[in-house]
């Protein structure tokens, strides 16, 4: 039987990609060509990229939730579970004795707290409530992005209700979209760094699946947070392991592809 052309193209093609596959399989990432070496460095160097503004987003977002700058265990237990009674109950209470603390004279700050506390009663909105915060307030929370308009009654009745933390709606939604996303991104590291040398299987075994173990730990952790606030720790150990583990993985990686050859040469 004649082979057709397109049954031959077909074949070169599978026998090309063999032989492609089995060459980056039998090297190591000082010894990969140069169009590889690019292919991985753009994607570690992005994703570690991604991975620091992630940081960044996590210090601006759950590490202000106690109203002061920096990653606190409380500020992992209101964000997951809440502040369910006692002072800074509502999220106003809390902005006014942290963030915010500066930007209102103590007996404005008193007068809205005692209003929060005392269930935010509408009757006195107008007459004494808004006026302060039209003084005080509006300036910036009308005029700068990212800042809710409290001077809207509708907004500040969500500050003033009593948080219980992220809901089960929420949590379930930015838990897919993580044990999904992240994991993809763990497993292209992954990858590229079993190419590495200098390295035992069980090593490497270990650090490649050290990513995987942690991110189980930290979304396991929001939740046993959300209805018990002792396992506020678990939520900073799932994230600084894989993040430690991760780092050292695409710093790895971009050292041999790139370093090591060029110590190799002057050696």
């Amino acid at each position: 039987m004649l082979a057709t052309p397109g049954g031959i193209m077909c074949r070169i093609k599978e026998h090309q990609g063999g032989n492609v596959m089995k060459e980056l399989v039998d090297k190591s990432l000082p010894d990969l060509s140069l169009p590889l070496k690019s292919l991985f460095t753009g994607y570690l160097l992005v994703i570690g990229l991604g991975l620091l503004m992630a940081g960044v987003q996590i210090m601006l977002t759950h590490g202000m939730a106690d109203g002061k700058f920096g990653l606190s265990v409380d500020d992992i237990v209101y964000s997951y579970h809440g502040n369910h009674d006692g002072e800074n109950a509502s999220k106003l209470e809390a902005k006014l004795n942290g963030s915010m603390k500066e930007n209102a004279p103590p007996e404005a700050r008193l007068a809205l707290v005692k209003w929060a506390r005392s269930g935010a009663p509408e009757s006195e909105w107008e007459t004494t409530i808004k006026p302060l915060v039209m003084e005080h307030c509006d300036a910036c929370h009308a005029n700068m992005p990212g800042l809710s308009n409290i001077a809207e009654k509708e907004v500040m009745m969500k500050m003033v209700a009593v948080d219980h933390g992220v809901s089960i709606t929420s949590l379930t939604r930015v838990s897919h979209i993580h044990l999904f996303g992240i994991a993809f991104i763990f497993f292209f590291v992954g990858w590229i760094f079993t190419f590495a040398s200098g390295y035992s299987a069980m090593a490497k075994s270990i650090l490649i699946a050290t990513p995987f173990a942690f991110l189980l730990v930290d979304i396991l952790s929001w939740w046993l947070t959300k209805f018990e606030p002792g396992f506020a720790w678990l939520v900073i150990i799932g994230g600084f392991g894989y993040s430690l583990a991760s780092t050292i993985m695409i710093f790895t990686s971009l050292y041999q592809m790139w370093i090591t050859p060029l110590l190799a040469q002057k050696g």
